[in-house]
């Protein structure tokens, strides 16, 4: 994450992993949903492509279930904060959910 290598981030993930996003844009009801390798590649890509910065702030695993936490700055200093909970299936994440929040 902190290196905003895309390819590398998509790397652990399933092949038809889902990623949710909930944020202002995209409500618990409506959350934004990101299905399969292909599309969470661009994701990443698109994120890691960014002038911006990522720190991993927490982190807690338990089995086959890891959370953290990141703390972003973009170059203007906006700041962004990020929390997600991922599920492994055989070693790579299955599904994610992040919730995340910025300055306006």
């Amino acid at each position: 994450m902190e290196g905003r290598d895309g390819k590398m981030l998509s790397s652990f993930y399933a092949d038809d992993a889902l990623v949710r996003v909930i944020d202002r844009n995209n409500p618990p009801s409506k959350p934004r949903e990101i299905r399969e390798l292909a599309a969470i590649t661009t994701f990443w890509d698109d994120i890691c492509s960014r002038a911006m910065t990522h720190k991993v702030d927490t982190t807690i695993a338990d089995g086959d279930n890891l959370a953290f936490t990141q703390v972003c700055a973009y170059s203007d200093g906006t700041k962004a904060f990020c929390a997600a909970m991922l599920e492994l299936k055989n070693g790579r994440i299955a599904r994610q959910t992040v919730v995340q929040a910025w300055d306006e």
